[in-house]
């Protein structure tokens, strides 16, 4: 059976996994938006690793984690196929928004099937982190996928 630890260091190597996928964007990216975005994402995701590492010591942490409103772009934007070279700034911001959406909904999958309420809270905390992200990503593609036109 997994434990809290167990939990925790499962989401430990999720995060450095974002912060390869990010650091690859970052490098393939031409817009210097997306770059910028990516780049900073990639440094949130090893502030994720280190928050991670600390609850290791404190699961209690996690509780403390702000929850976003969910707008729902993520879920509303058709997949993108990340192995084009030559992706859009648009399609760069979705295809990230989009794995931060499968994120969430893998926490809330397991939050829901979690048999305790401990492991329901961490995998709850786990998904609202995730939910900062693709807030942040959602708000980049409604400004690089929807610019105003005056």
């Amino acid at each position: 059976m997994a434990t809290i630890q167990n939990i925790l260091q499962a989401a430990v190597r999720r995060e450095e996994e974002a912060n390869e996928f990010y650091t690859r964007m970052a490098a393939r990216c031409k817009d210097a938006f997306v770059r910028q975005l990516f780049t900073q994402l990639a440094g949130d995701e090893l502030g994720h690793k280190a928050f991670l590492l600390g609850c290791l010591n404190d699961p209690d942490l996690l509780k403390k984690l702000s929850v976003p409103v969910d707008c729902k772009v993520a879920e509303a934007t058709p997949a993108v196929d990340g192995a084009d070279a030559n992706l859009k700034a648009a399609d760069a911001v979705a295809l990230a928004m989009k794995r931060e959406q499968s994120a969430v909904e893998h926490y809330q999958q397991l939050a829901a099937s979690a048999q305790s309420d401990d492991y329901r809270r961490a995998f709850e905390g786990l998904a609202n982190m995730e939910l900062n992200h693709k807030k942040k990503l959602e708000d980049a593609f409604i400004n690089v996928g929807y610019p105003e036109v005056f």
